[in-house]
């Protein structure tokens, strides 16, 4: 099992049941600061609970997380609010906010967690949604005039707002298209180029192999709460895993 010196994420026996349920089972699993870290497995594996612990929005049933060299399990619920704005996330469908113009998602969290004067945010917002490949002819759009691939854009021009430390992908490019799934891919790793001198950490939740190899640094294949194969992305396509190898072939 790979293992990281000061990783930006470190498990250690994480063990999470409900009721006589284990889904996560004394899992150990380093993630690598500025590093794009794939986690594939098949539904029902405990990929969305793992996110959940990291985000710190599941506490362990046994086991330690930590996160930026923070022992989760220690943070008040107060200062985990606070410590929550170290993450950005892209969800599965963009999750913007209907009422609000491309702008206004994307000014959102500068206006609730930051003291920046509008004319800061103006440039701010300006900078992160052209970073993004977003023209200015998009700004003042709702979400519903936009296609899903700009959506997608967006999304991630809010998850980028605060400057996060750690980028969060669940599922990005699910029910999208083959062009708009390679423009999304491209996207986070140009991201996580943009942002290396900042050692951006991107931690991926996907089902699609195919991009996974392309796109990853690292590769882990989840499967009933315990990573069963974890290598460099050149080394996973070639696994000898059986269940790895099913996936793979799917």
């Amino acid at each position: 099992m790979l293992s990281f010196e000061n990783p930006a994420v470190g498990i250690e026996q994480l063990t999470k049941t409900f009721g006589t349920h284990t889904v996560l089972n004394e899992l150990n699993f380093d993630i690598p600061k500025g590093k794009i870290t794939t986690i594939l497995g098949f539904s029902g594996a405990g990929k969305s609970t793992l996110l959940k612990h990291i985000l710190g929005l599941h506490k362990p049933t046994s086991g330690t997380i930590s996160v930026l060299g923070n022992d989760l399990s220690e943070l008040e619920e107060v200062d985990m609010r606070e410590f929550r704005q170290n993450f950005g996330m892209l969800f599965q469908y963009a999750a913007l906010f209907d009422s609000m113009t491309t702008f206004g998602n994307v000014a959102f969290p500068l206006r609730e967690f930051t003291k920046s004067s509008e004319e800061e945010i103006t440039l701010k917002v300006h900078g992160l949604l052209k970073s993004v490949g977003l023209e200015e002819v998009s700004f003042d759009k709702l979400p519903s005039e936009l296609s899903g691939g700009m959506r997608k854009r967006v999304g991630l021009a809010r998850a980028l707002a605060l400057s996060p430390k750690i980028m969060l992908y669940d599922e990005p490019t699910t029910g999208l298209d083959p062009i708009t799934t390679k423009m999304v891919n491209d996207l986070i790793v140009e991201t996580g180029q943009l942002h290396k001198e900042n050692e951006l950490t991107s931690i991926i939740i996907s089902h699609d192999v195919k991009a996974t190899l392309e796109i990853s640094d690292y590769v882990a294949f989840l499967n009933r709460g315990n990573i069963v194969e974890y290598l460099p992305a050149k080394e996973f396509a070639n696994s000898d895993h059986p269940l790895v190898k099913e996936f793979i072939n799917l």
